[in-house]
């Protein structure tokens, strides 16, 4: 309990095209390509999922979205709150991933594999946002189990 894989950031990219950068100690090469997998797999599911959310079909999103996220957010809620939180926003524009941490524990969920992406994100109504997805492993499948929008200034 408690492991973290290294932390991976990804530099400014072509959609579709993951250039990685290992930060920290000295890693064997078995866990960097594990790493890198997991993170490529996330990140492919985050995409799908997220271009749910971008067409606002937000209903569909959450029935593709982890079963702990459909067991701690209803139907209902998750619908209020993430129009509520994007509508304002008006429609995306661009999108870049900037960070992707392989983490196997977050604060307030259980073990298990997660990454967590951070996106620089532009909207429509606002110039500068960054969007924070979670993909867990559920299963056999990396569903998001976790979803925040900050506005930048």
């Amino acid at each position: 309990t408690g492991k973290v894989r290294p932390r991976v950031r990804l530099r400014q990219l072509p959609h579709g095209v993951i250039s990685l950068l290992l930060l920290g100690s000295l890693l064997a090469p078995g866990a960097a390509s594990a790493a890198e997998n997991d993170i490529r797999a996330a990140d492919q599911a985050a995409g799908k999922w997220l271009a749910l959310v971008d067409g606002r079909q937000y209903r569909e999103a959450w029935q593709q979205a982890a079963s702990l996220f459909r067991r701690q957010v209803s139907i209902a809620d998750w619908e209020h709150a993430v129009g509520a939180a994007r509508q304002p926003l008006g429609s995306m524009r661009r999108r870049k991933l900037i960070a992707a941490t392989f983490v196997e524990s977050l604060p307030g969920a259980p073990d298990g594999a997660y990454v967590v992406l951070q996106f620089e994100t532009e909207f429509e109504h606002r110039k500068r946002a960054i969007e924070t997805v979670t993909p867990m492993l559920d299963g056999e499948s990396w569903r998001v189990s976790g979803y925040y929008v900050r506005q930048e200034p």
